[in-house]
This record gives C-alpha cells, structure tokens and sequence, in this order.
C-alpha cells in the first residue's frame, strides 16, 4: 500500500510503524474471510482491510477521527484473525491499537459512553472493586426488564443495551477469594523450576479454581510458585479501551515487581492462565520499545512470559493412570491462537492425557468476548456467541475446554455444557479434583 507520510510525521515512532505496517498490505483482501465482523455484516469497512483504509486516512491527512471512523474501529474485535490469515505479514494489532489510542485522546464519544468506559476502566482492573460490582450487578439483575428497549438498526448500541449485557453476564454467585499476592508453594519432591503466575483481575473474582487448579498441577510435578506481591492488572483492559498511559504505567509496575522477584529467587517464565493477558504481556517489549529506562527489561520480561499450555507442555507430563471417554470440545481463543500462535499444544496435552478432543467448527471465529467487547458491542457479541455454541454443539460434547476467562463466560452464557479451562482438565488428569467438585 502506498503511504505519503511527510518527512515530519515519520520522525513520529509510532507513525514510522504506521507506515511500515500500511507499505506491508497488498490489498489481497484474504482478511476479510476470517474476520468475524465481515462475515457477520458484510460491511468492507467492517473488515481489516477497510479498517486499514481509515486509519491510513485518519493518521496520514494527520484528521482527527470522525464518527465513521469510530464506529467502525469500535467494531473491530480485535481478534487478529486477520493476523493469522494475512499472507503479507500486516502487524493489524499494532496499527488498531495506535487507532485506538488517537480516538481516545482527539474523539469526544457522548457523555453516558465517556461514564461508561471511564467506570470499565476503572473497575475492571482492581478486583476488589470488581468483586464489589458484580455483588451490585447480581443485585441489579432483575430490574434490567425496567430498563428501555433498544432502537432497532442503531449503529451504536444505546447505554441501556449495554447495561443489560452487563447485568447479564454478572454471575449467579462467587467463589471465595483464592491466594493473594505475596504467596508462595514450594515444589512437591525434587525442584525443578520457579515460576511467578500471573494473578489476573477477573479471573481472581470470578474463576480462582483456575490458578488453584495450575499451582496444584505444577507443584505436583517440581515446581516452585510464587504469586508476586506487588503485581498489578496486566494492562490489557485499558490497553484496548485506547488508555495507553494507564496499561503502559501497569506495564512499568509489572516489569519492576516481576525482575525484583527474579532477582530475590530466580524465576523460570511468568506463567499466564488468561491468554487475553499473556497476549499483551509478551507485546511489553513492543509497548516500551521507546521508553529509555524500560525497554530492556520490558523485553525480557515478554521472554519470559509463557501461557500455561506452553510451560506444562516442556515438563514432559507422565502418561495417565486411565484413559477417559470424556468428549470435550476445544475452543481455541482468538488471543491464544491468533495472538500467540499457540494452536495444537492445548490439545495435544489433553489427548496425551486421555481425553478425547474435538476441534470446533470454524475455530477460528471469534466467540465475542474480546475484554469488555460483550459490553460496547453486545449485539454482534451476541450473534458470535450463539454462532459458537451452535458449532460447539455440532461436536456433542461433555465438557467445553478454553484457555481464557473472557471466552469461558461468554460461552457459558449460551449452553448447559460445563466450560472449564485447559489447566483444570491436565490438572484433574494428574491427580487433582474433577473440575467443578472443588
């Protein structure tokens, strides 16, 4: 694609990028295949390569983003199916991702979705506020029916719609709090590694049986855990709502308290159960490349960050006692197979661990979620969700495995089927409880 940057813009990092990223894009249009917003509304500029028109318009004529413009990047899942697909090498992610950042600091939404957005941000990464709000939000379920229907066709869902979906997705009920930062567990027999994993933010409120389930699991066979004390969000909730200074400052923190931790005991890999987390964490060094005092050690902390699939894949697992007849359905998240191009490594575990897998049909759509995508966009999020559950269900399976919190929601939102992480499933087949008995 042909650019024309002044010499002036291009003395900008993030437009030199830019511009590498749009010279890269041959227009062949194979995106557009994979994306899931194109194949539900058909609309070229729902698609990555019209998205690439507007954000090259936007950046290149220096324009501050229109409506248009907005509402077609607020579409964007942020995926990167795209990524995957595209034959040229498009880096989509960070062209999105500096998108976002200018309708951020230039686009004035209106009020009630500025509040919006602000309270997510807010919220969303400390967990005892989040505990806090979905108490509030279980409370506040049955008066969603008060609240106004919204207008059929708008492009942009109203403050009512999107408050029903909040509601909708807040659980019946939450579990007690797991361990907090600061805690550590030695490994069971001989020490083979150290390993800091990733605490999460909502995962910890609303799934901690996740991060019980992989301590159990790599304890058991030789390795330390530590959950560090003074780690924050990872960054990536604010990150894609285009409040860069916010996820970049959770960054700084992170690496800090990371490499400290390296320092007083060592540490092998910083092991994510979220993918959506370990996505942006390995993206760190990317993220900081420009910042003087952060750019080594943000790079070698994306080194060393691993999802827990890729860590538990090297420890050479010992065959399972038994064999089970369990069908379970993998839905691979778009974060992990898209993101971090980690595609056979959770299934191959849970075959070699005596489960029966099932591929998904059309794996590679996503399933809604996207961070707080079911909340701004929760009508196409809908139409995704049901899409995957009815491909799901085209597998007839007896469990629903994933390796992301965000995807685990949304899917159970939709079907009867138990959905439970990848970690929980290895876990139970090396001798840890049934998921969902514990």
């Amino acid at each position: 694609m042909k650019t024309e940057f002044t010499l002036a813009q291009l003395a900008d990092p993030d437009i030199a990028e830019a511009d590498k990223i749009l010279r890269a894009c041959v227009h062949c249009g194979f995106c557009t295949a994979t994306c899931p917003t194109y194949v539900l509304l058909g609309d070229e500029l729902d698609s990555p390569r019209g998205r690439i028109y507007l954000i090259k318009e936007m950046l290149e004529k220096n324009r501050p983003p229109t409506a248009e413009v907005v509402k077609h990047i607020d579409r964007c899942l942020s995926c990167l199916a795209c990524m995957t697909t595209c034959p040229s090498g498009v880096n989509y992610m960070h062209l999105v991702d500096q998108a976002r950042v200018r309708i951020e600091k230039e686009y004035t939404r209106p009020l009630a979705e500025r509040v919006l957005r602000a309270l997510l941000a807010w919220v969303l990464p400390r967990p005892s506020l989040f505990r806090a709000g979905m108490i509030l939000a279980r409370l506040g379920r049955p008066l969603a029916a008060l609240l106004p229907s919204p207008k059929t066709g708008a492009a942009t869902p109203s403050l009512s719609r999107r408050i029903k979906a909040m509601l909708a997705l807040a659980p019946h009920g939450l579990p007690a709090s797991g361990p907090g930062g600061g805690s550590m567990f030695p490994a069971r027999g001989s020490k083979r590694g150290r390993v800091a994993l990733l605490q999460g933010c909502a995962q910890q409120v609303l799934a901690p049986r996740i991060n019980q389930a992989a301590i159990r699991l790599l304890t058991r066979h030789g390795i330390e855990v530590v959950l560090v004390k003074d780690e924050q969000c990872c960054g990536a909730l604010t990150h894609h709502l285009g409040r860069d200074g916010d996820a970049l400052a959770r960054a700084r923190a992170n690496i800090t308290a990371w490499l400290d931790e390296a320092k007083r005991g060592g540490l092998d890999a910083i092991v994510v159960t979220t993918s959506g987390c370990g996505t942006v964490i390995k993206d760190y060094g990317f993220m900081l490349r420009e910042d003087r005092d952060f750019a080594g050690p943000a790079a070698k902390i994306s080194a060393l960050a691993r999802d827990i699939s890729e860590y538990v894949g090297e420890l050479d697992l010992p065959a399972p006692q038994q064999r089970s007849d369990l069908v379970i359905a993998y839905h691979s998240a778009c974060s992990l197979q898209h993101g971090q191009k980690i595609t056979q490594a959770p299934k191959e575990l849970l075959s070699r661990n005596g489960f029966v897998v099932k591929d998904v049909p059309e794996g590679h759509l996503c399933c809604g979620s996207a961070g707080t995508y079911n909340i701004l966009q929760p009508d196409i999020a809908d139409r995704l969700r049901d899409r995957k559950i009815a491909n799901i269900a085209s597998v007839k399976p007896d469990m629903i495995a994933a390796g992301n919190i965000g995807c685990m929601v949304q899917i159970a939102g939709g079907t009867s089927v138990p959905v439970v992480h990848t970690i929980e499933l290895l876990d139970w087949a090396t001798g840890g409880p049934r998921p969902g008995s514990n």
